[in-house]
C-alpha cells in the first residue's frame, strides 16, 4: 500500500541533499572571492543541509520505511554579486520551509503521529533557518560595495554556527 509521507519524505531528502550541494556552490563562489567568513558559513550550512537529510533517512530506516537515495540537480553556479548567492539561499530556505509545512500536515493528515512529532523539530529547525537568512541578506545587501562589512558581521555574529540542541534527530551513521 503507498504511503504518502514515505514518498513525500523521500522526495524532501532529495531537496535537502540538493540545498546541501548548492550551498557548496555558494561556499566556493565566496572562496573564490576571498572572503572567508561568507565561505566558512556556507560549508558549514552545506553540511547542516546533507545532516538533515540523514535525519530523515534514519528516520525512515528507524520507521521500516523504503529509503530512496536520489541522485540531485547540478547547483546554481554564476553568481552576479556577492548579495546574489545569500538571495538564493534565504527564497531556497523559504522553500524549504513550505516543503516541511506540507510534510508536517500530510503526517498530521494522515493521523502518522510519530511522523508528526519527527517533523516538530524541522518545523522549529526553519524558523531559525529563514531567520538568520533573512538577517544575512539584510547585512550583505547593505555591504554589497564593501563586502568585509559582511564578512566583519559573520566574524562578530558567529551567524550559522552550531549550537547544541538535545531534541535534535539522530542523523543516519551517527553523523552530526
Amino acid at each position: 500500500m503507498p504511503d504518502p509521507f514515505t514518498d513525500a519524505l523521500n522526495k524532501q531528502v532529495a531537496n535537502e541533499f540538493s540545498a546541501s550541494q548548492q550551498y557548496i556552490a555558494a561556499a566556493v563562489y565566496y572562496d573564490a572571492e576571498t572572503l572567508p567568513q561568507l565561505a566558512g558559513f556556507f560549508y558549514r550550512q552545506a553540511v547542516e543541509e546533507r545532516n538533515h537529510a540523514m535525519m530523515m533517512v534514519q528516520y525512515l530506516l528507524d520507521t521500516d520505511r523504503e529509503v530512496r537515495i536520489p541522485a540531485v540537480e547540478a547547483p546554481e553556479l554564476g553568481f552576479s554579486d556577492i548579495v546574489a548567492p545569500v538571495s538564493m539561499a534565504l527564497e531556497q530556505e523559504k522553500r524549504v520551509t513550505d516543503e516541511i509545512n506540507e510534510l508536517f500536515g500530510l503526517a498530521r493528515e494522515h493521523s502518522d503521529y510519530q511522523s508528526e512529532q519527527f517533523m516538530l523539530w524541522f518545523v522549529k529547525e526553519q524558523v531559525e533557518e529563514v531567520r538568520s537568512m533573512n538577517d544575512l541578506h539584510n547585512v550583505v545587501e547593505r555591504a554589497k560595495d564593501d563586502p568585509l562589512h559582511g564578512e566583519e558581521y559573520l566574524a562578530r555574529q558567529g551567524v550559522g554556527e552550531e549550537e547544541s540542541d538535545p531534541t535534535t534527530p539522530p542523523a543516519a551513521g551517527g553523523v552530526l
